[in-house]
């Protein structure tokens, strides 16, 4: 018997009882004596094992752990000296404690007699790592403290990991140093608490943060929601920050998702891991949020979605995986990858979210993430650049060689199987939505850079329908919103940075509020409710700040089943946060029902039926769809050209050269122009050759004009006879009324050696046709910090619409004179004067030089005055140097130097440190510098003091993949490392040492590249720096340069101490 076996193996124990017939009660024994034996082995471990010892005296061993408590003696005296005692056992040392604390005003700390350190700042919090310090058994905690003056407070928290902790409560004992006479402690109250004299600068979340560099465990301890005062709100809405995010354990969190149970789901941006939080119950005051690491090896996701009983994860340089609870223990354990997407960065893979139909999932990709193997797309998968002229990639090597379809939206099924290209043409779209109504959307990034550029496209909300193309290619080659391959977005916002999109369908708010849009911006800390209003097949709509803050780095939300609204903030190693937006007004948050039929109903309807042909061969989808290609409403018609554009070629071309219908002729031919050969460009340009051009309305002509566009790209140059014909067509339509008739009259023209457009369109530059401020320039109205370096833009608003007539210009060849080329370079000098994005004024130059390749010697000794000026503004000249003396700054002495005294600085200091220090090198700040790191302008929108200075003393702790520097390697052992600037056959390293040339390599000639793990900014370039300095520089940065900011105004009732 199992139960004699292991008797016999410990003697200690007596034999089990004898076994006898069996009745009632000895069937009741029976079971009784089954239930010991199988806790037999445990019972006998215990009987004779020797003594262990236990946890006890703990303030928490698991769960939610108490927070401390600021605790003194019942007397508090001027220059008082206490001993502050605290016995604890532990069953086994702890592998990771943190300490963290702060007295009013000194402390000595010691653990079991060694001394673990001292801090004399009430007003910060020190933390140290006593992990060596602590054993099995009894540990003893002492403090000695001193009271200078005024209120004396202790609050220490020591975590154990595993949600054991030690607190300052009331279980500890005090005493007078150097006495023996203890007693029992004072309870002055719990951190944060109102009413205490430390609760405006040691609060709960100064804990979750940590302090010099060390934070608590892994999990964090559960923190208490507190009141977000420094968030603006619309009327009614409240916001709580639930959770501060310790950085040194959970990271900084980009993504976020919420399951059925009310759990949110959130993911680091690096490699700190997956994480389920249970928000604080609303109106429990003793509630907590807490939060656990979900036991998976996945990080890194710049998407969640929890669908289909499983969380999905979208990871950086791995792509989709499905996380499930396969031992139904509600812990998430077993991860599999579904589909390959190894490219990563801020323009890799992005959001899932579940389809409209529930049966399926949509994920997506930014523009530097290749499609993954797909096995379907809505349209046609010839994606092309489709430029006319040629291309100039951006001067600073952002996105070079990235081509069509740019980012991109798919769908798949539950397990990964299936992948259809649904949506192309983005720049890096990170978040997608569904409608209540089943309508996806997104929100694209601008180019920020090409800020007073013509092809500058700001960031917008985008209705993504089937097959849809939205145009963004690389450099100068965006296509503009009226090409008729693409559609149109839904809503222009401006300059920004887009993150998380989603819909109110289940909060519990006003029915605006559910039906709207919500839309994240990281740069201005801005979401925007977005309202949508039926047009057509498609919508249009507005928008209004919902939430804004400064900082508030904003990076994704979700609805929560109790109807809130929650967000999180960080990225780029920033402060992390969670935070819950509820509304308390006295309006009604009954959930909204259906939306009603409106006038646009039909045409969606047809809208969605024309797209159920995408993707596949249907016999049907010709006789269906041709009869919409002539629609009013550029959306049917876009569908129905999709449609046809996924039939087999031979069975439309004829329909489409012989369609009598000017405007189904037009589309069809497009499609043609799409899906044919070159054979078939002949006919096309025949058939349009038939129609009159000039009785065409805008949206018409330009759309013709786009499809001779697209067939020269697609299917090659003209015949002789055939550019002659086009010639006499297209010549006498130039000017136009329209600005954009004009724009593509000209690019056509140029590239058939037009000898009069040169002349015309000189004389459009001379006239100012077309300048004017762009639609989003309202959007700067709101906050001085968005608006500075683009309201001086705005302020002093460069040539959009002439630096495009001179782009296209660059490449006439034909109808030049020397007073003609004299007036077309004199236009770079007087563009270069006015301010633009950081690639403004090296594109202007680019420009130059690819038309002064084409000048004659003598021409070009005529105009060498005019080519030979600068286009990129001079830095300033009179910069002086530091004064001093530096030092070799750390983090904590940063932090404790300006974070105490950043009021009364001096604004043009400040200015001439950004020089000096060599930041203006790299940097664009206020519209100057240059364009190797990020512009610093708004650089107070989305960074607290802290993690600007970690930021400046510690440049290579966090790198953005945008900035990052690369090692490349030649074949003949030349090794160069910097920031890496790739065109189609060479790649330009730019080092680190400020004064080195650029190095050049062959693409045939390099053996490796491979990413750097350091910065390519140098470590140490506020060194020569005297605390003073520091502040002022500093002040600068957070100031987005307006020398008007309050932190050059002295403190009312006098100036700094």
């Amino acid at each position: 018997m199992r139960v004699e076996r292991a008797a016999s193996r410990y003697a200690c124990l007596p034999p089990p009882p004898t076994q006898v017939a069996p009745c009632e009660e000895q069937q009741n024994l029976t079971k009784t004596s089954k239930a010991l034996t199988a806790a037999l082995p445990t019972l006998i471990l215990a009987a004779c094992a020797p003594d262990r010892p236990v946890d006890s005296g703990l303030s928490s061993t698991g769960g939610a752990p108490a927070p401390p408590s600021w605790i003194w003696s019942d007397v508090t005296a001027d220059d008082q000296e206490l001993s502050f005692e605290k016995t604890f056992q532990l069953a086994e040392a702890p592998s990771d404690a943190v300490l963290i604390g702060t007295c009013d005003n000194r402390m000595d700390v010691l653990i079991n007699g060694q001394r673990v350190g001292s801090h004399d700042r009430w007003e910060e919090l020190v933390a140290w790592d006593v992990s060596d310090l602590l054993a099995p058994g009894e540990n003893t905690l002492e403090v000695g403290a001193r009271n200078e003056s005024g209120p004396g407070g202790l609050v220490l928290q020591l975590d154990l990991g595993g949600g054991r902790s030690v607190v300052t409560d009331a279980s500890w004992r005090v005493a007078p140093a150097r006495s023996s006479s203890e007693s029992g402690v004072q309870v002055l109250g719990r951190v944060g608490e109102g009413g205490l004299p430390w609760s405006p600068r040691i609060t709960l979340d100064s804990f979750a943060r940590g302090a010099n560099g060390i934070s608590r465990g892994e999990t964090g301890a559960p923190q208490a929601p507190r009141l977000a005062k420094d968030l603006t709100l619309l009327p009614g809405f409240e916001a709580e920050l639930l959770y501060t995010v310790p950085g040194g354990s959970q990271g900084s969190w980009v993504s976020l998702t919420s399951d059925p149970q009310g759990r949110l789901y959130a993911s680091d941006e690096r490699d700190r891991g997956l994480y389920r939080i249970t928000p604080a119950q609303v109106g429990d005051p003793a509630a907590t949020t807490v939060v656990e690491r979900v036991p998976v090896d996945l990080s890194g996701a710049q998407g969640l979605c929890w669908a289909f009983d499983s969380l999905y994860v979208n990871v950086s340089g791995k792509g989709l995986w499905r996380v499930q609870d396969t031992d139904s223990d509600d812990q998430l354990d077993g991860a599999e990858h579904l589909i390959e997407i190894a490219d990563s960065g801020e323009h890799g893979p992005h959001a899932i979210v579940p389809t409209e139909d529930g049966q399926g999932l949509y994920f997506i990709g930014g523009n530097h993430t290749r499609p993954p193997q797909f096995d379907g797309s809505r349209a046609p998968s010839n994606w092309g650049e489709d430029l006319l002229l040629p291309r100039q990639w951006d001067p600073s090597g952002h996105a070079r060689g990235r081509l069509a379809p740019g980012g991109w939206i798919a769908r798949c099924e539950p397990d990964g199987t299936n992948v259809e290209i649904v949506s192309n043409g983005y720049r890096n779209q990170y978040d997608i939505a569904l409608s209540p109504e089943g309508e996806l959307f997104t929100y694209d990034a601008d180019m920020e850079w090409d800020l007073g550029l013509p092809w500058y496209r700001p960031t917008r909300i985008c209705h993504a329908t089937s097959g849809s193309e939205f145009g963004w290619r690389s450099g100068t080659g965006k296509w503009p919103a009226y090409y008729e391959d693409s559609l149109p977005a839904t809503l222009d916002i401006g300059p920004g940075s887009p993150t998380g999109l989603l819909f109110g369908t289940g909060l519990a708010f006003p029915d605006r509020y559910q039906r709207a849009l919500f839309a994240l911006d990281w740069t201005f800390g801005t979401i925007y409710a977005v309202h949508l209003q039926p047009a057509g097949a498609s919508y249009t709509a507005t928008k209004e700040e919902f939430v804004w803050a400064k900082p508030l780095a904003l990076t994704d939300a979700t609805v929560g089943v109790d109807g809130a609204l929650y967000f999180a903030v960080g990225g780029r190693g920033t402060q992390s946060a969670l935070y819950r937006v509820r509304y308390t007004g006295s309006a009604s948050t009954a959930a909204a029902g259906p939306a009603n039929a409106d006038a646009s109903s039909a045409a969606r309807e047809l809208r969605r039926s024309l797209e159920a042909f995408h993707g596949r061969i249907d016999p049907e989808a010709l006789d269906a769809a041709w009869p919409a290609l002539s629609s009013d409403d550029r959306f049917v018609r876009f569908a129905a050209r999709i449609a046809v554009e996924n039939q087999p070629a031979e069975t439309w071309r004829a329909r489409a050269l012989m369609e009598s219908d000017l405007r189904a002729a037009i589309e069809a031919l497009l499609a043609l122009a799409r899906q044919g050969s070159a054979s078939d460009l002949s006919s096309i340009v025949g058939a349009l050759g038939r129609i009159d051009a000039g009785a065409l309305d805008e949206p018409w002509l330009l759309a013709a004009l786009r499809t001779y566009a697209v067939a020269f790209a697609r299917q090659g140059e003209p015949a002789e006879a055939d550019r002659e014909r086009i010639l006499a067509q297209l010549e006498p339509l130039l000017p136009s009324s329209s600005t954009a008739v004009n724009t593509e009259l000209v690019r056509l023209l140029v590239y058939l050696d037009s000898t009069k457009v040169v002349a015309q369109t000189l004389e459009l530059i001379r006239s100012g046709e077309g300048e004017g401020l762009p639609e989003w320039a309202d959007l700067i109205a709101r906050n001085d910090t968005y608006g500075r370096p683009i309201a001086k833009m705005l302020a002093d608003m460069p040539p959009v619409q002439g630096i495009a007539y001179a782009f296209l210009l660059r490449n006439a060849t034909r109808g030049w004179t020397l007073p003609l080329r004299k007036q077309y370079f004199e236009f770079f000098v007087s563009a270069s004067t006015h301010p633009g994005g950081n690639s403004y004024a090296k594109f202007l130059e680019n420009m130059r030089d690819d038309a002064a390749a084409e000048l004659s010697p003598a021409d070009e000794r005529s105009l060498a005055p005019l080519l030979g000026q600068s286009l990129v503004a001079a830095l300033p000249a009179d910069v002086t140097p530091p004064v001093g003396p530096g030092r070799q700054w750390t983090l904590d002495e940063a932090i404790a130097t300006v974070g105490r005294e950043l009021v009364a600085r001096d604004f043009a200091a400040g200015q001439n440190l950004y020089h000096a220090t060599a930041c203006s090198m790299c940097h664009r700040f206020d519209g100057q510098g240059g364009a190797m790191g990020p512009d610093l302008t708004t650089v107070a929108n989305n960074f607290s003091l802290p993690d600007l200075l970690e930021a400046i003393v510690e440049p290579s702790k966090v790198i953005s993949d945008q900035y990052g520097s690369h090692t490349v390697v030649a074949d003949d052992g030349r090794i160069a490392v910097g920031i890496l600037v790739e065109d189609v056959d060479k790649v330009t390293v730019y080092p680190r040492a400020l004064s080195a040339p650029p190095v050049e390599f062959e693409r045939a000639e390099i053996a490796s590249i491979e990413e750097s793990s350091v910065s390519q900014m140098p470590q140490g370039l506020v060194d020569r720096l005297n605390p003073e300095e520091l502040k002022d520089l500093v002040a600068y940065l957070m100031s987005g340069g307006d020398p008007k900011s309050e932190l050059f105004q002295a403190p009312a009732g006098g100036g700094s101490d």
